[in-house]
């Protein structure tokens, strides 16, 4: 069984993923950068050069790959789950899916304050800032926890806090 953590951008799946699978012995994967890694490009440019669609349906096939692993604490880009394929995929992985809830403004603080994320990530609308946020998080929301087989509220927790949650949920 791997884990797999859902949640919007800057809600700290890769963060907190990274420190779980060490305190659990696992591997950690985050699809957003086995994306860049295979594309040898940015989300940003693979967006820019090849536009969205392009983009998830390489996702989709990090999410097949990164779905067979076994003992992984998988991060996944808060967009994954858009498509009614993925949150198949994911359903019947088996794995444990962790949803980080977090209040809006936090992301987009924590958004703002990881200068890789401007360089490396694309707007997704034309709203930008706190009402893309808002207006992306209330359709994804519904999708994350349709998936969850567990929540957490990540917006005050330090990253070790988190971990230590999760490590309880196990």
């Amino acid at each position: 069984m791997s884990v797999i953590l859902v949640g919007y951008r800057g809600s700290g799946k890769s963060t907190i993923g990274r420190r779980l699978a060490s305190r659990l012995w696992w591997k950690f994967i985050d699809t957003d950068a086995l994306i860049t890694e295979t594309a040898n490009q940015s989300i940003k440019e693979i967006f820019e050069q090849h536009g969205e669609p392009y983009f998830r349906e390489v996702e989709s096939l990090a999410l097949r790959q990164a779905c067979l692993l076994k003992e992984h604490v998988i991060a996944l880009g808060g967009g994954a789950v858009l498509r009614e394929e993925n949150r198949h995929l994911i359903k019947s992985s088996g794995c444990k899916v962790i949803y980080f809830r977090c209040k809006p403004a936090v992301l987009l603080q924590r958004i703002e304050s990881d200068a890789a994320s401007a360089m490396n990530r694309p707007n997704l609308t034309a709203m930008g800032g706190l009402a893309e946020v808002e207006s992306l998080l209330a359709l994804r929301e519904p999708m994350y926890r349709e998936l969850m087989t567990s929540e957490l509220d990540v917006t005050s927790l330090t990253i070790d806090d988190a971990v230590v949650h999760i490590s309880g949920m196990m």
